[in-house]
């Protein structure tokens, strides 16, 4: 459920969602450049696509939302990426909400951006394999549950009925997040061997 659709949310949810999301998109655009625009598009039609499949957990159900490998590889620009994807799956498929862009875009993009923040470097950095896969599977793994937990506070920060739908809305990405992990960390492990430019951020 990280597509949060129209009506559910409160008016201060809704405004400081889409001013993060305003300000992420804002920093990348002005951080943009041109010729890495083919990965962000890329890595946008691989979330978009990845969205698509929804596996049913418990009330709720989860889709791969590649949070943690899209901030290794685009930094900022992962709001660039998850926006267009979000845009694209309310248009086609009425995913979503447009009231709530703001806060999906937020809540899928934001966990990615800070952890790659704090782990990049080391991922690209490291002659180690082994520390390199274990820190891209943490990503994205955290990302996540960062997202889940972001989904489930927008939740409850606008109403408290909704609060007990919010705690079982966060359990249902503790599986995906084992998921996660291994795509994230089998991703940058092959990435890295054939071609470690692509865990260069195209946006700092």
């Amino acid at each position: 459920m990280a597509h949060i659709p129209d009506g559910i949310l409160s008016a201060p949810v809704l405004i400081g969602g889409g001013v993060v999301a305003a300000g992420g998109v804002a920093l990348a655009l002005r951080q943009l450049d041109d010729r890495l625009i083919p990965r962000i598009a890329v890595l946008s039609a691989v979330f978009f696509a990845g969205s698509l499949i929804a596996v049913p957990v418990g009330p709720s159900s989860v889709h791969l939302l590649l949070g943690g490998l899209m901030g290794i590889m685009l930094g900022t620009g992962t709001f660039l990426a998850v926006l267009v994807a979000l845009i694209l799956q309310l248009t086609l498929f009425g995913f979503g909400g447009l009231t709530t862009l703001g806060v999906n875009t937020m809540n899928m993009a934001l966990p990615g951006v800070l952890l790659a923040i704090a782990f990049g470097p080391v991922i690209r950095q490291t002659t180690k394999p082994a520390v390199r896969a274990v820190l891209a599977g943490l990503v994205g793994a955290l990302a996540v549950l960062g997202t889940g937990g972001m989904v489930s506070l927008s939740l409850g920060l606008s109403s408290p009925h909704y609060v007990p739908i919010a705690s079982v809305v966060i359990a249902t990405y503790l599986p995906l997040a084992l998921g996660e992990a291994f795509v994230t960390a089998a991703i940058v492990a092959f990435l890295a061997r054939v071609q470690p430019d692509a865990l260069k951020p195209a946006l700092s």
